[in-house]
């Protein structure tokens, strides 16, 4: 599995990372366990999670925690602070005392005294970037954390974490989450140039837009079924529209036309992004894992590359 630097840090992250949202909530913990198996057997190091990920929200932490006993350091750890954990407003945001609160809470999950990356998973409004980066730089002298990066941020939301970051000497973003994918790409526009011009390392999510560049939906004997699974999840609306039907089913003619699944076209795509670090995919199942980490290895001809960024 290559493995690449996140941002201009020292940490190595596979090219194919695992995503966690789905674990103690989608999964159970014995089928999250074997789907973190197959990622380890895969070559994949890189793990994201959040403090509000599973049900009861911290699950998915804990469940990594039974995963990596005895063998923390060979993985890549990063998890998040900021959006809302359980029903109650009192823990959500991003101010200082909040962002140790929680990071305490997630290393108790963990069961580790450090996280690799430790991520604001929104902008907070409510609480200027300076004091947030502020906690950030405590807790890394503190040796709880070895870096810091954002994700679901703008261009000027970036822009202006690394500006304060750069004045008063904090820590500063290393790494940048948001959806990307062949369906979804507003991020060309500025916030990828940016990231390129400082360096920042690119994590995107959604990779394969919830199963649509798969092709498991184009057809079948239970394709219809899944559509109407699919439409019960409450934001899924936006997921499924006619422009994103017509776009998935011209890269199943570049899929039919190259003999290459649409799969791996998918990652293969955003993994050759110069600016992307590691592509975050979910899994919930062992041989989607497999398929995932191959997908990622993908080196796709230049005219493929071309047909599919014209997509």
């Amino acid at each position: 599995m290559e493995k690449r630097n996140l941002g201009k840090s020292d940490l190595k992250v596979s090219v194919a990372g695992l995503g966690c949202n789905n674990f103690g909530w989608f999964l159970d913990k014995e089928k999250s366990l074997e789907v973190i198996s197959a990622a380890l057997n895969a070559g994949i190091n890189f793990f994201d999670t959040a403090n509000n990920y599973g049900f009861p929200p911290g699950e998915s932490e804990r469940i990594l925690a039974e995963a990596f006993k005895g063998r923390r350091d060979s993985v890549i750890i990063a998890t998040k602070v900021g959006d809302k954990v359980g029903d109650g407003d009192d823990k959500q945001g991003a101010a200082p005392a909040y962002v140790r609160q929680a990071l305490e809470e997630s290393l108790a999950n963990l069961g580790t005294d450090y996280v690799d990356l430790y991520q604001l998973h929104y902008p907070d409004p409510a609480v200027p970037i300076g004091e947030t980066l502020g906690a950030f730089d405590q807790l890394i002298q503190e040796g709880k954390v070895r870096y810091v990066g954002c994700a679901n941020h703008s261009a000027a939301q970036l822009a202006e974490a690394l500006e304060a970051a750069g004045t008063r000497h904090r820590a500063a973003f290393i790494s940048c989450q948001s959806e990307y994918s062949l369906l979804a790409r507003d991020i060309e526009q500025e916030l990828a140039p940016l990231m390129i011009d400082h360096g920042v390392g690119f994590l995107p999510y959604f990779p394969l837009a919830n199963g649509l560049l798969t092709g498991k939906y184009l057809g079948g004997d239970d394709s219809s079924g899944r559509l109407e699974t699919l439409k019960k999840i409450p934001f899924f609306d936006k997921f499924l529209t006619p422009e994103r039907f017509e776009k998935v089913s011209r890269l199943a003619e570049i899929s039919r036309k190259s003999n290459v699944p649409m799969t791996k076209l998918a990652l293969g795509w955003l993994a050759a992004k110069p600016f992307v670090s590691s592509v975050i995919a979910g899994a919930t199942k062992p041989e989607q894992v497999h398929a995932n980490a191959q997908a990622c290895m993908t080196v796709l001809p230049q005219d493929i590359m071309a047909e599919l960024d014209q997509l």
